[in-house]
């Protein structure tokens, strides 16, 4: 018999845009929490903030990220992976700065970085130029 923490469980909240395809939020097995990759969104209306700007972009996806993470009973201090989806090679400099900051904000008091790996690509929306996902252990 399964123990109840065992359970895949949908994780969901109002912080973060809602799925527009058919994959949840964020899914929490056990203590492992993965969150679906996440834009710069407005959780609100939906709409993609920030066109040609990926230092904001990235601030905003990070946000929403973050949402999910807390809304699956983690911290970010508790995220062991982020991937980062650019669009350009170009926007690497200006995405990492924001990067930084939003972990320097939010990492836990033993001060262990998260992994990161950072891939170019093509995103599903045209004024998308940062996407973002993540892995946490709770």
């Amino acid at each position: 018999m399964s123990d109840v923490t065992d359970q895949k469980t949908e994780i969901r909240t109002d912080g973060a845009p809602a799925p527009a395809w058919l994959f949840s939020q964020g899914v929490r097995k056990g203590p492992i929490l993965q969150v679906s990759g996440q834009g710069p969104q407005d959780p609100a209306t939906g709409a993609y903030l920030y066109p040609g700007d990926v230092k904001a972009q990235t601030r905003r996806t990070l946000a929403n990220v973050k949402a999910i993470v807390e809304a699956g009973g983690a911290t970010i201090a508790d995220v062991v992976m982020f991937r980062v989806y650019l669009t350009t090679r170009a926007h690497f400099a200006e995405m990492n700065e924001a990067y930084a900051e939003f972990i320097a904000e939010n990492i836990g008091a033993d001060g262990v970085k998260p992994c990161r790996t950072t891939v170019f690509v093509e995103l599903p929306q045209e004024s998308m130029l940062v996407e973002i996902d993540a892995q946490a252990v709770v």
